[in-house]
């Protein structure tokens, strides 16, 4: 995620020091109660479920990040041998009837048809092209036919029936699963092991072991660890287009090691579709059952038409980030999702029920998200009326509250406490008990309004923006052209720093000294005093130190031109952060405001000195292994909770090529609401335009100071736990000194009470803040969630995102108690956990032992679960990722909304060659599987996280676009070379694609790595690693991690 490392060492990455952990964390993580300034993190193990994960049979279990995969599923049918009437491939739900086919006869273990071979004796595989919209079903391969559902298992509902949730849609789809036997074998002779860490697939240097080759030696503990089934297949699927062949795999059988699938059972009404129910006389209760999940063939049956795990029918979302609209649509009056998203918008009635929901229940908030034009937050000034607000409950008035006695009474939907109506406020009320003026209150159809707060809500007058800048200048930070670029970056921001006349501006610069500087108007030079007593800092001339920009607006331009120059010939390498930290805060503690470090090596002197405690591989899989992820020395979050009492909000930007404890100094950005920006190697001809993009962001956004938010929810649920970057103040008060659009936070719900007796739960967002022009506002959120006494409708109500966005946070959170194989381990087990009690929801009923079925609204779980163990906080070990870059990734995503977070996990990859040929229009939504399957040799692609982009060219590709792109050194290291615009069509074009894609995210600065195909280590190290489907580095492959979550879905299902 972070800019290019040429010094990175060690690549490619080396194995886990066991393929197989000797010991595996039964609990998933969970979250403790709030704390304030709490270093403890919020995965706390508790006891196990009684029934609801049982540990695999498995010596160890299958883990996440493994060496080898607990298994790997048998080849699909191949293209260019067509089985049956192929349906073309689509990603939407199935439109008309399924397609009856006769049924497979049932066969013995031994009849299982080999797979197809072309006349090259290379495997064929389809290439996972996206197919176009509008076909059938997304799993459309042929198929036996399909069982009826009926109804699942009828769960007592205790609460009332709830008329506000519709009935569950009636597009699902579902495909047949084959049973494999549950004995294992032994591993067949002639098959290898997967080759080993840091291969790539599809290169000839690189393959997997074939199967004439012999297997490596391996310790004794493997094979014991194994659970006695046989090896995993090759580490890839057959690869085409371009890519160096592989051997043929061994016979089919010995790929499946030694378990038969048996032909699932078939019932008359499985032939029927959604809308030849009623004229069978199946009712239409019965329908929407049959049809409420879908499912997914993981292995093949003999004689049948299924062709086993076909991976170009494995859900994808090509679309990105895609919102439950039911909710939505269920309650039009609430909040706009970008501000607010639910983990599930189905609240359960009891606490029974909440407890056989295992991927927590909680919401995603972001309260200043931007928004498009014309879709601005109302701002409603009460004037003399004064706020309403509920005078028990604190709830401020808005859409879901209700009027009565003829408009003088108004009931809150939170607590149901009747309050009066200021005269001021008063209005009448029509037939149905709507006020008349509704047209002229957004506060009463809205659900997100901004509220002008009177003087009661201010502790003190609002105070001016003040950004304050804290820079290391010693040896590295003037040689690697920092200094110039952040000089020339805040110059050119000095216009269009938020509030205007008012804003306030301040510098101070260290090495082994502590540099102040005077700024007064009347001065027509800024004036340095250094002080060179770190143990007792003083602040000279304390009333110059922070001006007035607009009046002291020459001085400052001054300053910034001759700050380059000034240190030019500054060879000293020491750090006496500490101490100009606590300088910075006693300019700073009288009227707050921002603070912003840029920090060029690990501190030296002084207080908060940091030793080079480096990466130790020793201590990586003990019990010591996350110490080294957690704050060394106290000093720094005891100043930051000193910053955060003093409205002070810290932003880090660290630029060190060598180790300077990120997970030490993002404390200060953590515990203030702050980020932290991490540029290792920085070296000002790469990184400029990225440094001056995100610092240019940070200083002109939209920025709420001197707040404090609190979320408020209905009778008998409440907030139990907080993630993200903030200071804890009270049980439920976020205090956050700085707060954007680009800072969103995670909260854990439960329920107080055993039973629920309303129908809808209403959750509350208030955040209390100072703008830049100086006045106090308050930014209310409101939305309404259905309570359902049924755990299918919790199901269909899930929010994927932000389940993934607590989730994240969460594991985060637990590398800082657990290893990291842990904190994998708590990922994986949530999600088994959760499709497992779906599972329950049906298979006993209708006979579902071979399938794996999932609810639609949770069809990319698994991908984004694998995703999440595959990113930088959590991925690998030792050398899979440098200590301050796991670190930096896990303080960003602890803040990153949820889109955002999601295109980091699973980003975009598109192919451009074509359209900068032909004229026409690049469509942005031809986005293509990550997997190196879809790179063509002859193709030219972008790869787009969010944070950076990487520019694939294959070697086939024509010359004549290469030249274009980069010009006429198209054949030298591309390690040196830029994308730049060029004079002609195609370099216009290609920058016109990037340009649009910075535009629609600017929360970050995509840097453009150009990489060319074979090109190791570079390959590698900026794209082949973020391939998240493939097997890299000894981690599971999409396809291998869909059937290990099915055999541990399986187990005591």
């Amino acid at each position: 995620m972070g800019p290019e490392n040429p010094n990175r060492p060690n690549y490619p990455l080396r194995p886990a020091a066991t393929p197989f952990a000797s010991q595996q964390s039964s609990t998933p993580f969970s979250s403790s109660g709030p704390a304030v300034g709490s270093e403890a993190p919020a995965f706390r193990p508790g006891p196990p479920a009684a029934s609801n994960f049982q540990a695999p049979p498995f010596a160890g279990g299958p883990l996440v990040g493994t060496e080898v995969p607990a298994f790997r599923p048998p080849p699909s049918i191949r293209s260019g041998e067509v089985v049956g009437p192929p349906p073309p491939p689509s990603y939407g739900p199935p439109t008309s009837g399924f397609q009856r086919f006769p049924n497979p006869p049932v066969s013995s273990a031994g009849q299982v048809p080999p797979p197809h071979i072309s006349l090259t004796g290379q495997p064929v595989i389809a290439p996972p092209t996206r197919p176009p919209p509008g076909h059938a079903s997304p799993f459309s391969h042929p198929q036996p036919p399909l069982v009826s559902m009926g109804s699942p298992p009828q769960i007592i509902k205790t609460g009332q029936p709830n008329p506000n949730i519709p009935p569950p849609a009636d597009q699902r789809f579902s495909t047949p699963i084959p049973r494999p036997s549950s004995q294992p074998s032994s591993p067949p002779t002639g098959t290898s092991y997967p080759a080993g860490r840091g291969t790539y697939p599809g290169y000839p240097n690189m393959q997997p072991n074939s199967d004439s080759q012999a297997p490596p030696m391996l310790p004794a503990s493997f094979q014991m660890q194994q659970g006695g089934y046989g090896p995993p297949m090759q580490s890839s699927f057959p690869l085409q287009r371009g890519y160096a062949p592989q051997a043929p795999p061994t016979s089919l059988l010995a790929q499946q090691r030694g378990y038969a699938p048996v032909p699932p059972v078939s019932t008359s009404s499985g032939l029927y579709s959604g809308n030849q129910f009623q004229q069978h006389g199946i009712a239409p209760a019965q329908q929407s059952l049959a049809e409420d999940f879908s499912s997914l063939s993981l292995g093949s049956v003999p004689g049948s038409y299924d062709a086993g795990l076909d991976i170009t029918a494995l859900p994808r979302p090509l679309d990105g980030d895609v919102e439950p609209k039911s909710y939505a649509d269920m309650y039009p009056m609430n909040c706009d999702s970008r501000f607010l998203r639910l983990t599930t918008s189905g609240i359960p009635n009891s606490q029974s029920l909440a407890s056989r929901w295992h991927l927590s229940i909680g919401a995603v908030v972001c309260p200043l998200a931007e928004t498009p034009p014309g879709e601005e937050v109302p701002i409603v000034n009460f004037a003399t009326t004064g706020i309403i607000r509920c005078r028990r409950c604190r709830t401020y008035v808005n859409p879901y509250v209700a009027f009565t006695d003829n408009g003088r009474k108004w009931r809150c939907n939170i607590c149901s406490l009747l309050n009066d109506v200021p005269s001021d406020y008063f209005a009448h009320v029509d037939a149905s008990g709507r006020r008349v003026d509704l047209d002229q209150r957004p506060e009463l159809i809205k659900g997100s309004v901004e509220f002008i707060a009177p003087a009661e809500y201010m502790v003190r007058p609002p105070m001016p923006p003040l950004y304050f800048f804290l820079i290391d200048v010693s040896i590295s930070a003037v040689k690697s052209g920092m200094l110039e670029v952040m000089s020339q970056t805040i110059k050119s921001c000095l216009d269009s720093l938020p509030g205007s006349t008012r804003t306030q501006i301040g510098f101070i610069t260290y090495d082994s000294t502590i540099h102040f500087y005077n700024m007064k108007s009347s001065l027509a030079q800024p004036q340095m005093m250094v002080v060179s007593d770190l143990d007792d800092i003083f602040v000279p001339l304390p009333d110059d130190l922070l001006v007035n920009l607009s009046e002291s607006r020459s001085v400052v331009e001054a300053f910034l031109d001759s700050l380059p120059s000034m240190f030019q010939e500054n060879m000293n390498v020491e750090s006496a952060f500490g101490p100009a930290l606590k300088a910075a805060f006693l300019v700073m503690s009288q009227l707050g405001g921002k603070l912003l470090i840029f920090q060029n090596s690990l501190p030296s002197l002084g207080a908060g000195l940091l030793k080079l405690r480096g990466d130790d591989i020793r201590v990586y899989g003990t019990d010591k292994e996350h110490t080294l992820r957690l704050p060394e020395d106290p000093f720094y979050k005891q100043m930051a909770a000193d910053f955060t009492k003093y409205q002070i909000a810290v932003n880090v930007y660290a630029f060190s090529d060598k180790y300077t404890d990120i997970a030490t100094l993002g404390t200060l950005a953590k515990y203030t609401g702050g980020q932290v920006y991490y540029y290792p190697n920085f070296q000002a001809s790469i990184h400029k335009e990225k440094l001056k993009h995100e610092l240019t962001r940070d200083l002109t956004r939209e920025t709420a100071w001197e707040a404090v938010m609190r979320i408020r929810c209905g009778k008998g649920v409440r907030f139990t736990s907080y993630h993200g970057n903030f200071m804890l103040r009270s049980t439920d008060l976020l205090a956050l000194p700085a707060v954007d659009c680009d800072k969103a936070y995670a909260a854990q719900l439960s329920l107080e009470e055993t039973l629920l007796t309303t129908q809808t739960v209403y959750f509350q967002v208030a955040l209390l803040y100072t703008s830049s022009s100086g006045e106090r506002r308050i930014r209310v959120h409101t939305a309404a969630a259905p309570v359902v006494a049924d755990l299918g409708e919790m199901y269909r109500l899930a929010d994927t995102g932000a389940i993934i966005s607590l989730f994240s946070r969460l594991a985060i959170e637990k590398t800082l108690s657990s290893k990291l194989e842990e904190a994998r381990n708590g990922v994986q087990h949530r999600i088994v956990k959760a499709l497992r009690e779906y599972r329950n929801l049906y298979a006993v009923q209708h006979r579902l032992s071979g399938r794996m079925i999932y609810p639609e609204s949770l069809k990319f779980l698994p991908l984004y679960g694998l995703a999440l163990c595959k990113s930088l906080p959590l991925r690998g070990g030792y050398s899979d990722v440098q200590l301050d870059e796991r670190s930096a990734a896990a303080y960003t995503m602890m803040a990153l909304p949820v889109k955002s977070l999601l295109k980091l996990l699973y980003p975009n990859l598109v192919r451009v060659d074509e359209c900068l040929v032909k004229t026409e229009e690049f469509d942005t939504r031809k986005r293509l599987p990550l997997t190196v399957e879809s790179l063509d040799t002859r193709g030219l692609y972008i790869f787009d996280d969010g944070f950076q982009f990487v520019v694939w060219f294959g070697k086939a590709l024509s010359p004549d676009i290469t030249k274009n792109l980069v010009g006429e050194d198209f054949a030298t290291d591309f390690s040196k070379v830029s994308l730049s615009q060029r004079d002609n069509p195609m370099s216009r074009k290609i920058m016109e694609i990037l340009n649009q894609s910075r535009k629609s995210d600017p929360s970050y600065f995509q840097l453009c790595h150009l990489v060319r195909q074979g090109d190791q280590p570079r390959e590698g190290f900026f794209l082949l690693t973020s391939l998240v489907e493939d097997q890299i580095g000894g981690a599971n492959g999409y396809a291998d991690w869909m059937v290990l979550l099915f055999r541990q879905v399986q187990q005591n299902a």
